[in-house]
């Protein structure tokens, strides 16, 4: 029996995401917004990426700047990893739990309201140079 649960634990340990990455959940954005940020920094250099939700105006940019600031620290300090090296290499948002209200409509009914929330992925990378494969 233990040694089932010891091959199990080295399987998921080895299937576990290596790169630096951090992840917000609950966040109360719908996922259709942030996920217009994320096209926009994916594939980016931090210092890029960060440059861009700064200076966005979608509601979802500063909770995504967030989450791309703590894999950036996650990176340096768990990792040793230099922050002028690192890009984003994948980002993404899923959709959390909804939050249900009700809208009073007319002859006593009503009408459901979803607001949504996001779990917000940002996995970092390292540059490669020029001359590596």
């Amino acid at each position: 029996m233990a040694s089932n649960m010891k091959k199990k634990a080295d399987r998921v340990e080895e299937k576990r995401e290596k790169r630096p990455y951090a992840v917000a959940k609950y966040i109360r954005v719908s996922p259709y917004k942030v996920r217009t940020v994320l096209d926009l920094i994916r594939g980016k250099s931090v210092r890029e990426a960060d440059a861009i939700l700064q200076n966005s105006v979608n509601g979802g940019a500063a909770p995504t700047r967030k989450v791309l600031m703590s894999a950036v620290a996650n990176a340096e300090h768990n990792q040793g990893m230099d922050r002028a090296d690192l890009y984003v290499a994948a980002c993404y948002a899923d959709g959390g739990t909804s939050l249900k209200r009700m809208q009073p409509v007319s002859k006593g009914r009503g009408h459901a309201i979803l607001k949504r929330t996001s779990h917000i992925t940002v996995i970092l990378d390292v540059k490669k140079a020029e001359g590596e494969l």
